[in-house]
Formats: structure tokens, C-alpha cells, sequence
């Protein structure tokens, strides 16, 4: 499986390379526990480009990987309605949901979400980073809410539904870890998914 989250090759630019780094290590152990030279050393930067590409200093860079994130996320919903030969909103939830189950199943339980891994670290304490992953959310579940309408659920259900199916898929991602098991991942895809169509009765295609 294709791995957006990965470490940049040194071939993209260090900034780049940075915010990727940075976003990976919160992944796998939080914000707290992610140092700025554990970064710069993942991302194989020069040692003098943190000052200058992040004059915020880390959480500055943190922002930014948090927002990168939502980013990444919300290409991912709109790339699984359109290349679904025949999406509705629970083939487009088991997708996202499928894509982690693969990354465990393959590469083991080490990493989860970035943005719950923020949320639960930072967000008593740090009020810019609660607001880093507050957007990175709404950027999440805004083209989730765009794509349950366009597959027929009624606009005063798609909003709230999208905000389900991420608090689903994130509750999954933490019992999957705790447990080092699949089974979490499996359960929301068979529960869930009937539940999602059964909103659009008369769901179309996109694309």
C-alpha cells in the first residue's frame, strides 16, 4: 500500500521533508515525545535549516504537520469517491477505514492518527495547537460532509454523519493499538457501513 504518511525522500525540499518527519513521529508517539533534532534527523535536514524554515521554533512546525495532515485526509476521501467503481457512504467509510487495516496488517501497530495523538497530548495545554487540530478536522470532515450529500444523504444528516464516521474510524484506530488487533477496525466497517447507506436510499454514483 501507497503510504502518504511516509518519510519524504531527501529529493523534496527540506521544509517539506520536515513537516512529513514531523507528522510521523506525533503518529507514533505524540507531540510531547517528538523532539525537534528526532525530526530533523528523520527528515534527513541540514541541522541549521529547523531556525530558519521554522522561526516559530516547534510549534510552529507542529501546526503545520497537524494541517498538512487534515490535508492529506481530506484528498483521501475525495480520491476513494471517485475511484470506487460504485461508492456510497459506506463503501467510501470501509475504504478509509481499509486503507489503516492494511497499514496494521502489513507494517504493524505503531502508528495512529496524528490529529487524536495531538488532541489527547496538547489540547489542555497548548490553546494554538488545539486550534491546529481543531481545522485539521474540519478539513477532514467538511469534504466527508460534501461527498455523503453528493451520495444522496440529505444535507441535515451529511454534517453529522462525518463527524461519526471520524470519531468511528478514530475510536477503532486507539482499540486497535491498545488490543494489537484488527478486529476494532472490522467491527466499525460491519456496523457502521449498513447504518451509512441505509442515509442514502437513493445514493448515485459519483463520477
Amino acid at each position: 500500500m501507497a503510504d502518504p504518511d511516509a518519510p519524504s525522500p531527501p529529493a523534496r525540499p527540506p521544509r517539506e521533508r520536515m513537516v512529513r518527519a514531523a507528522m510521523r513521529l506525533i503518529r507514533a508517539q505524540g507531540v510531547s515525545a517528538s523532539g525537534m533534532r528526532e525530526i530533523v534527523e528523520l527528515a534527513e535536514a541540514p541541522r541549521g535549516s529547523l531556525q530558519h524554515y521554522f522561526p516559530g521554533g516547534k510549534q510552529q512546525l507542529v501546526t503545520e504537520a497537524l494541517l498538512y495532515s487534515g490535508d492529506i485526509a481530506a484528498r483521501r476521501v475525495r480520491r476513494f469517491a471517485e475511484q470506487l467503481p460504485e461508492p456510497t457512504p459506506g463503501s467510501v467509510f470501509a475504504a478509509l477505514v481499509g486503507e489503516w487495516r492494511e497499514l496494521y496488517r502489513t507494517k504493524g501497530f505503531a502508528e495512529g492518527c496524528p490529529l487524536a495523538a495531538a488532541a489527547v497530548d496538547t489540547a489542555a495545554t497548548s490553546p494554538a495547537l488545539r486550534e491546529a487540530v481543531h481545522r485539521a478536522l474540519l478539513a477532514w470532515q467538511d469534504p466527508l460532509r460534501v461527498v455523503l450529500a453528493e451520495l444522496g444523504v440529505p444535507e441535515a444528516r451529511a454534517g453529522s454523519l462525518a463527524m461519526v464516521m471520524i470519531s468511528a474510524l478514530e475510536g477503532a484506530l486507539i482499540l486497535a493499538r491498545a488490543h494489537q488487533d484488527l478486529e476494532p477496525l472490522d467491527a466499525v466497517i460491519a456496523e457502521l457501513c449498513p447504518l451509512l447507506d441505509s442515509a442514502a436510499p437513493r445514493a448515485d454514483s459519483v463520477g
